[in-house]
Formats: structure tokens, sequence, C-alpha cells
């Protein structure tokens, strides 16, 4: 089902009303809000939203649209998902405590030969759906089908950079088909939507030549690079065997290593990639769950914090790990690293906080969320507080890192429009999606 989330109208879908509000001031009323200065803090505010801004922190009293009770809320800055697969949560559960190459080459990758553009999109609600749910607001994807997520992603309102995943082994000659689906989506979907961006994901070291790459390079002077790297230790020696160098270097030398590119896990690096990753600066996006469930060890994050490398979150695909719950990366995040490194403050619940934010959003190059201030974008989410593991609400930026789960979130906001309020999806039909889930799966069983 298509909806335009851009009419101001009231819909039903699948028998549940749900207001959409555009252009309109809606007004958060005493609501705990998290702020920052130097270091978050919170404070009891009014938040008014006119269109899709941040208009006034603060006693608000004039009309509005609509008012928002805060009693026994938190308001927090939308999350950002760095990194993600969202068209995976179709294979959620199904390849499951198996070494990274045998789920990837022998499980995931057979099952992706038989997904359809059709498969891609519902399934890509579906993560979408679980996103809005769990208080992302912007997401940076990399997918096999173009058009299916940016559809999803048009028709539900939330914020993406969306990258069609490459691999090749040549030069572009005018005759690549996947740089050439790129090219089309781009000019199919750019400019329709200012929450919709296109990056260019060249998917890893290992399946990309550095001829293609260095096309790639030709064709992302404007636009966000997003790659793995360094995913594994198995990965960086088979680099170093073919090739003589690491992954870093690799990537440098084909000219894709930027201030614009999203180096995703950067699990096994050496002093050497993390002076490259400096100099060039690129940002890392750690995905701790994906990372711990596939066995492929543990970013040293305080490390790369003490370089100045900018750190962001991300959850992964669906099929590794298994949920796209940015509240559970906050917290493993904390928490491993504190016991790695026999240090309790060696990364804060405000630092992955920020790396769940403002990290994210700088990585972007959006320069206008990931906080809560006059004059930034509303991307916002609310949370209830009003449940027995949510008090007493003692230190409410430590909750965030260690209490919550996702399960508080209330109302989900994305450029001033409500698109998940109170268990119900303002813009997808959620019925429909879970139906063409579980015909699509029917499929699947022959095969896994």
């Amino acid at each position: 089902m298509f909806i335009n989330y851009q009419l101001g109208i009231l819909i039903v879908i699948g028998g549940n009303r749900c207001e959409i509000e555009v252009e309109m001031k809606i007004l958060f009323k005493n609501v705990k809000t998290l702020l920052y200065d130097s270091n978050y803090y919170i404070s009891v505010r009014d938040v008014l939203i006119k269109d899709n801004i941040i208009e006034k922190i603060g006693c608000v009293e004039e009309d509005v649209d609509r008012i928002i009770d805060g009693e026994n809320k938190l308001l927090i800055p939308g999350l950002i998902n760095l990194h993600t697969h969202i068209y995976m949560t179709i294979f959620r559960n199904i390849a499951d405590d198996l070494p990274f190459s045998e789920w990837l080459f022998e499980k995931i990758l057979p099952l992706e030969d038989h997904l359809t553009e059709e498969d891609s999109y519902y399934a890509s609600l579906l993560g979408i759906m679980e996103m809005l749910s769990t208080g992302t607001t912007c997401f940076n994807d990399m997918y096999v089908f173009t058009n299916a997520t940016s559809k999803a992603v048009y028709e539900s309102g939330i914020r993406a950079v969306l990258g069609r995943g490459l691999v090749g082994e040549q030069k572009y000659n005018g005759a690549d088909r996947r740089i050439n689906e790129v090219l089309q989506e781009m000019k199919l979907w750019e400019g329709k939507s200012p929450l919709m961006t296109f990056a260019w994901a060249p998917h890893a070291a290992y399946t990309c030549s550095q001829e293609y790459l260095r096309s790639i390079s030709e064709f992302s002077k404007d636009k966000i690079i997003h790659t793995h790297m360094s995913e594994s230790e198995n990965e960086n020696k088979d680099i170093i065997n073919k090739y003589g160098i690491r992954p870093s270097k690799y990537y440098e030398d084909a000219g894709i290593l930027t201030d614009r590119t999203i180096l995703a896990h950067c699990v096994d690096l050496n002093a050497e990639d993390i002076e490259r990753i400096k100099y060039a600066g690129s940002s890392i996006v750690s995905c701790p769950v994906s990372n711990l469930k596939l066995g492929n060890g543990i970013a040293n994050i305080p490390k790369l914090m003490s370089e100045g490398i900018n750190i962001c979150l991300g959850t992964d695909g669906p099929a590794s790990n298994n949920t796209l719950n940015m509240f559970k990366e906050i917290q493993f995040m904390s928490l491993i690293h504190k016991g790695v490194h026999k240090c309790a403050d060696i990364v804060t619940a405000s630092d992955t906080i920020k790396f769940a934010t403002q990290n994210g959003a700088k990585a972007l190059g959006f320069n206008k969320i990931g906080l809560i201030e006059e004059g930034y974008s509303a991307d916002l989410v609310l949370l209830n507080l009003d449940e027995p593991g949510n008090q007493p609400t003692n230190n409410l930026v430590s909750a965030l890192a260690y209490t919550m789960n996702g399960s508080q979130v209330h109302l989900t906001m994305v450029s001033g429009k409500i698109l998940y309020d109170d268990g119900q999806f303002c813009t997808i039909d959620s019925e429909k999606v879970y139906k063409e889930i579980k015909r699509i799966i029917e499929k699947y069983k022959e095969i896994i």
C-alpha cells in the first residue's frame, strides 16, 4: 500500500487510526528532555515543533495543533543506525551459531539468490517498522535490490542513506550492471524526498578489485562511501596473502578512504590502519552484537576514541544480529569494553549515546540531526518511563545505556512527522506487511 506521508490527513491502516501531522505545531509539554552541553543532561522543558523543525525549547505558551503530555516521559534525539542491511529481516534466526565464512558464503548468499525485489520491499518495510518502534529515525543501508528499499523508505517517511551493495572486478566501462542500477536508482529517486539520500556502497576489499573501486571513487565525489573493512582477522589475512597489503592500504590506494567514507566493523586494526583512517578522516561504525555473534572479535573502541576517530554505532543486518534495536547496541558497546579492558569508565553511557546520535549524524554529513536543539530537525523519540524497570528515575542518561531496551518507545517522529504512536504505525500497513512476510518465508522453508 502506498501512502504519501506528506499529506496532512487522518488515515486508517489495518483498522488502526493514526494521525499524520504535517505543517502543524506540536508541543511536548513538561517533558524530561535529553540535552547536550559538553555532556548529556536531563531537564524538564517544553519542546515546540513547527513544521519539521524544533522551533523552541523552554517555556512555551501559545496555541498549537497538538499537545503531547510529557508526564513520566523522556524525549531524546532519534537514534541513527549507521550500518545495516534491513532487507535481511527475512533471514532472521535462520543461520545462527556459525562462523563468519560459513554464515556468509554457505547460508546467506545462497538464500539471497532466491530473493526478489518484492521480497526485499516487504522485508525492508518490516525492518523500518522494527526501527521506528525501537527509536531509530535514520539509518544507513546497504542492499541488493534497487528501488525496493527506496520505495519502503519513501512510503514510510523514515530518514535514510541508501546504497546498493557493489561487487566487481573490472574498471567501469559503461556496461557494469550493478553500477548502472545505482545510477538509474539515483536518477529515479533523488529529489523526491529530502529524507532520502544515496551513497556508493562497495561491499568489501575481498569482493571488489582496486580497478573497480577506483571507478566508484570517481563517481562518489560528493557522496558518502559505505563499505565493510577488517570485519575479521581472516579477512585481513586473505587480503594480505592475495595483495601483500592490508585492507586499509588497499582502500587508500584505490581512492575510497576519504572523509566521506564510513567503514563498518574494523574489528582487526593495527597501528598503521588506525593512522590511515585518522589521516583520511573516515568514520568507523562498530556493530558489537553482530561481531560477537559471528565470533569475529571486538573493535578496540577506546584506542580509536583516543585517536580522535569518529565512532558510530550500527546493528548490521538482522541475519547476523538478529535485531535492528539500537538500544541493544548501546548497552553492549559500553559493557563489552568495561569488561575487556577491566575499566568501568573507559566507555561511558554518554559516549555510547553520542555514538548513536551525534557521531552518526556527523558521519553522514547531516548537521541538523542528532541533538535536541532549536533549529534542528524534529527527529525525536518519546520514551515511557512509567514501568517498573525504569523506576526510580535516578539517572536517565545511565538508564538509556543500562536499563532501557527499546520497548519504552512511545512515539517516534521524523522531520516533524509522527510515524509511530503508542504502538501504531502511521504510514505502514503493518497487518499487510506481516501477511506478506509469512507468505514470502514459505518459499524459503524448502531451501533452509
